[in-house]
């Protein structure tokens, strides 16, 4: 499968899960703007993989990056970073959306679980009340130390 086969519509990615699960596949859904993909990024992903059978990673839109981040940023617009995710093996599924938070996202799609870096805490992670009431867990991962997007971008202006 081509990575831009797996950047979905919201409305395809609950096709896909719906699926998945009926065949008795558990759903793994995390986030993130991933501007700069960098081993933290990596990693996170990859370990967020290995949490269920499926992993879906849902990609800020451009528009909602500059709002969570600031007027300049995103540094790679939401094609590029949709199709650099994608391209993870351990990716199954990427879907743009365009809020400040996944809320509604994860409340279409109903990931059996979710999971977020250990820079947040549980109640703190959007969706987190929804996924835990409809079943579902909520999972931190431990980030790998001095690595983010916001650090790299100040190491080359320097």
């Amino acid at each position: 499968m081509r990575s831009s086969d797996k950047i979905v519509s919201k409305q395809k990615a609950e096709e896909i899960t719906r699926s998945w699960r009926s065949d008795g596949k558990k759903v793994v859904f995390t986030n993130g703007c991933f501007d700069i993909i960098h081993l933290g990024h990596v990693d996170y992903l990859e370990r967020s993989s290995k949490l269920a059978n499926r992993l879906v990673v849902g990609v800020n839109t451009d528009l909602s990056v500059k709002i969570l981040k600031g007027e300049t940023r995103p540094v790679q617009n939401e094609l590029a970073r949709s199709r650099i995710i994608a391209a993870f093996g351990f990716v199954d599924l990427v879907v743009l959306f365009g809020e400040e938070t996944p809320q509604s996202l994860i409340e279409f799609l109903k990931p059996d679980v979710l999971v977020k870096g250990n820079d947040y805490a549980v109640a703190d992670i959007a969706g987190s009340e929804f996924v835990i009431k409809n079943g579902g867990k909520v999972e931190t991962i431990e980030l790998v130390s001095a690595y983010s997007t916001s650090s790299i971008i100040e190491k080359i202006k320097n």
